[in-house]
């Protein structure tokens, strides 16, 4: 029952609805003790020939009146204890989707989408069952168990009473180890889900991968694998959650027995009446109820158990990185000042980054460079607070980036990461989703400068157009350039384009390079790329090797030198010359030319 003091914190936030909901219940318990002495009492009339039609009429009324009651009292507790069960979820979901957003991608490299889901979904579902539904089975078992016990006890015979509860301590032991064995399988069944949650998501999402390498077989049966742990588990649930109902049964069945045996006996012995005897039997029908209430408390109470250490786990997770109690809120500007010592990634012995300085004027641009691994999105990545810089600092203007709120500093920066996301929603949805508000002018506006314009036209419904999940709808060039575009709408002080010209040909590249050039005159705005033509323009350009930086200067004075920069760029200007020799103009036609399907 531990839940329920675990819940204690929204029994208080919902005290009035649930102190009203539970008053009601014990009224409603009340009302359903009168029946039974109406019937006693007319049984004992007939049977000594006094009962007349007034004073069967006379009860027939009170009956019709006390059903009536009872229908309307359990709609309005209902209300009540439902209603605020259903505003917990809303609560808990809320809270957990906030606590996702807040939580640092380190969380999650090591969580898995599904596994996030089901907490979401099926745990926080049997949270919200053991805050209705337990709560009503807790106190209507309670209240209801108690009143027929001492209605049949004071009213009629202790003895009596005494003799027919002679079993319920079998089922107290029965339903305390099946509630213990349950909790222990229903935590494994929920994991499993997780599994299986996790394992469909990872599916849809890669079912252009899986086709295309042939593995719909083997993905089949490894999701058939899943699938049988999963049910596997679930019926083991099951056995023990069956044996609650069989094992009440048993127990009612014997004080039935013994009511009617000894109950009987006591008629002979005029130790009770008949009609006493018959409203004993009909309060014992009665306690069937809170005995079964008792039992389905057990389930629901070790399911919301598993469920909601599931969940307050989860909601306890700290993020990796956080707000300093001074930091300031406003929008940073300013020139860049890199000085990192060392960054290496939490649990990782070996540092990504080490001795790097940086300045970046505000204005300016800064490419960064270099071979697969380099620390070049690590390097972007660290400006965005993604994670912190274990030795040293990063300045924008006089501030460290540390002393300005998350929000604000993000704010300030446009960032078009490598993993293009795309929404389901309409393309302008997509490009406004970091001004909500904007025109659709503004929008037409980014999306020219992101060169992405004359694509959205060619759709039949234009901007209109809704793309599937992630983009699945677009190539991989139109998917680039509408990230592109989103972030230039935000017109921020900072742009970070992390290897964001990779799908596009030369041609689309010069042009956004241009428009980026004319209209971020006095924005800062860096720029990692493998093509290097992406970066010649820029200010100044880094070159990383094993995350130290190995060159640094403008365009030509790399060039000048005999480093990995000139000689580089020189193998990727000999390619793209044997493109363009081979008569396949391959260096435009591969995204400009092409149907979006073939990009």
């Amino acid at each position: 029952m531990s839940i329920f003091r675990d819940l204690m914190w929204y029994f208080r936030m919902e005290k009035k609805s649930y102190a009203t909901g539970v008053i009601i219940l014990l009224f409603v318990a009340a009302l359903n003790l009168v029946p039974p002495y109406v019937v006693g009492v007319v049984v004992d009339d007939v049977n000594q020939g006094t009962l007349t039609g007034g004073e069967l009429f006379k009860w027939m009324l009170w009956l019709l009146a006390i059903g009536v009651s009872i229908y309307i009292l359990r709609y309005i507790w209902r209300i009540f204890i439902f209603g605020a069960a259903f505003r917990l979820s809303k609560l808990l979901r809320n809270r957990l989707f906030k606590h996702f957003t807040n939580l640092s991608p380190q969380f999650y490299h090591k969580r898995r989408t599904g596994d996030l889901m089901a907490h979401a979904t099926n745990d926080i579902s049997a949270i919200e069952l053991t805050a209705g539904d337990g709560v009503l089975t807790l106190v209507d078992s309670i209240a209801m168990g108690g009143a027929v016990i001492i209605a049949m006890a004071v009213t009629i015979s202790w003895e009596l009473t005494l003799i027919t509860l002679l079993p319920m301590p079998i089922m107290v032991y029965a339903e305390v180890r099946y509630g213990n064995l349950l909790h222990e399988r229903f935590h494994k069944a929920q994991e499993a889900f997780s599994t299986l949650n996790d394992k469909v998501q990872e599916n849809i999402a890669g079912v252009r991968v899986i086709k295309a390498f042939g593995q719909e077989n083997a993905e089949k049966k490894e999701f058939e694998t899943l699938t049988k742990d999963t049910a596997h588990k679930n019926i083991e649930v099951a056995k023990i959650d069956s044996l609650f109902d069989p094992t009440i049964s048993l127990v009612v069945g014997l004080s039935f027995f013994l009511a009617v045996s000894v109950g009987g006996y006591f008629v002979v012995q005029e130790k009770i009446t008949l009609g006493q005897l018959t409203q004993f039997t009909i309060l014992l029908g009665h306690l069937i109820w809170p005995m079964l209430a008792f039992g389905w408390l057990f389930n629901i109470v070790e399911r919301g158990r598993a469920s909601y250490d599931r969940v307050d786990a989860l909601l306890n997770i700290k993020s990796e990185v956080w707000n300093k109690e001074d930091a300031q809120k406003e929008v940073p500007s300013g020139d860049i000042t890199y000085a990192i010592d060392a960054f290496s990634y939490p649990e990782k012995e070996t540092s990504a980054l080490q001795d790097i300085h940086i300045e970046l004027k505000r204005g300016q641009t800064l490419g960064i460079v270099g071979k697969t691994g380099a620390g070049k999105s690590t390097l972007l990545r660290l400006l965005l607070r993604e994670f912190d810089v274990n030795a040293g600092d990063i300045r924008i203007g006089d501030t460290s980036i540390y002393d300005y709120k998350l929000r604000w500093l993000r704010s300030a920066i446009g960032y078009v990461p490598q993993d293009h996301f795309l929404f389901s929603a309409t393309i302008a949805e997509n490009i406004a989703f970091g001004r909500p508000g904007a025109t659709m002018d503004e929008v037409v506006q980014a999306a020219k400068l992101a060169c992405i314009h004359d694509d959205i036209l060619h759709f039949e419904e234009g901007y209109k157009t809704v793309v599937g999940e992630r983009g699945v709808t677009l190539s991989g060039g139109q998917k680039q350039r509408i990230s592109i575009a989103r972030a230039l709408l935000m017109n921020p002080e900072v742009l970070i384009l992390d290897d964001s010209l990779s799908a596009v040909d030369a041609k689309t590249e010069k042009a956004i390079l241009d428009a980026l050039k004319a209209y971020r005159q006095d924005k800062t705005t860096l720029i990692s790329a493998h093509r290097l033509s992406a970066i010649e323009h820029a200010e100044s350009i880094v070159v990383l090797e094993e995350g130290q930086i190995v060159e640094r200067g403008r365009h030509d004075e790399l060039m000048a030198g005999d480093g990995w920069y000139a000689m580089m760029y020189q193998n990727q200007q000999l390619e793209s010359l044997v493109e363009q020799g081979g008569g396949s103009d391959r260096g435009d036609a591969k995204t400009a030319s092409l149907p979006d399907s073939a990009s």
